[in-house]
C-alpha cells in the first residue's frame, strides 16, 4: 500500500497569486486597460469572494469567469465597450498557465517527499482551470513529481463535495485510509477532506488556529515546509504500523 499525499495546488505549492498579478497586468495592459496594484487587488478581492460562491454551489463556473472581469473592467481606465468579458479570461488563464511560479521550497519539498518517504505517491487536488494548473505545473517541473492531477474542472465537481474526492479515491485504487489531503483552504482543502473522511494537514494556518482546528477536524497543521515534511514523514510511519499490525 502506498502512502497517497493529495495537495491541494494554489498556495500550497504553486504561488498563486504571483502568478494571477502577472498574467492579469499582461492582459489587461494588452487590451489597453490601466493596470496597477490597487487594481490587482480588487480582483483578488472580488475573484475570492466568487470562489467561494463557486464552492457553495450559487454560481457556475462560467459565471464567475464573466463576473470577475465585468467587475475589473469598472475599475479600470480605457474603453471596454468592444471587450468580452469570455475572452479576456480565457486570454487570462492562457497567460496564466505559462507563467507558474512556486512556492518557496516546494519542488525541494516534493523531491524529499518522493526520495525519503517509502511508497509516496503525489496527487495534486485542484478546483482551478485545467490548462492554467497543467500549464503552470509543467512550467516550474512539479509535473515531473505527481502521479495523477484531479481538477474540477475535469471532474465535473468541486472541493470540498464529497462527490470530487470519491472520483479521486476510485482512481488512486487504495484504502481511504492511505490518503491524506494537505492543503491551506479550510473552507475546500480542510472540509474537503473532513467530507471524505480522511485526514489532513493544514498549511500555513493563519486566525484563530484552535477555533479552526476543531470546526473542521483538522489533523495536524503546519506553517513550513520542514514542518509539512516531518508531519508527513510521521503520519506515514504510523501508516505503516497500523497495515502491519492488522496484516
Amino acid at each position: 500500500m502506498h502512502r497517497n499525499f493529495i495537495f491541494d495546488l494554489d498556495q500550497t505549492l504553486l504561488d498563486f497569486h504571483a502568478s494571477e498579478y502577472k498574467a492579469l497586468g499582461i492582459v489587461l495592459m494588452a487590451n489597453g486597460l490601466s493596470f496597477s496594484e490597487k487594481i490587482y487587488q480588487a480582483f483578488k478581492d472580488y475573484n475570492k469572494a466568487l470562489w467561494l460562491e463557486l464552492e457553495k454551489g450559487t454560481i457556475t463556473r462560467q459565471e464567475l469567469f464573466i463576473k470577475r472581469f465585468q467587475y475589473i473592467f469598472s475599475q479600470c481606465e480605457g474603453c471596454v465597450s468592444n471587450l468580452d468579458p469570455l475572452k479576456i479570461n480565457g486570454d487570462f488563464i492562457r497567460t496564466m498557465s505559462v507563467n507558474g511560479v512556486l512556492m518557496d521550497g516546494a519542488l525541494e519539498f516534493v523531491r524529499k517527499v518522493k526520495d525519503n518517504i517509502p511508497d509516496a505517491r503525489i496527487f495534486i487536488a485542484s478546483n482551478g482551470a485545467a490548462m492554467n494548473a497543467k500549464g503552470r505545473m509543467a512550467s516550474t517541473g512539479l509535473d515531473k513529481y505527481t502521479d495523477d492531477l484531479f481538477i474540477s474542472e475535469d471532474l465535473g465537481v468541486t472541493k470540498p463535495d464529497k462527490a470530487f474526492f470519491d472520483i479521486c479515491f476510485e482512481r488512486i485504487s487504495e484504502p481511504r485510509s492511505s490518503c491524506i489531503m494537505i492543503g491551506d483552504s479550510l473552507t475546500s482543502d480542510m472540509l474537503g477532506a473532513k467530507n471524505a473522511s480522511i485526514d489532513s494537514v493544514w498549511f500555513m494556518p493563519s486566525g484563530d488556529i484552535e477555533k479552526s482546528v476543531i470546526e473542521y477536524d483538522i489533523d495536524h497543521v503546519a506553517a513550513s515546509f520542514d514542518e509539512l515534511y516531518l508531519v508527513l514523514e510521521k503520519w506515514s510511519i504510523s501508516l505503516h504500523d497500523i497495515h502491519v499490525h492488522f496484516k
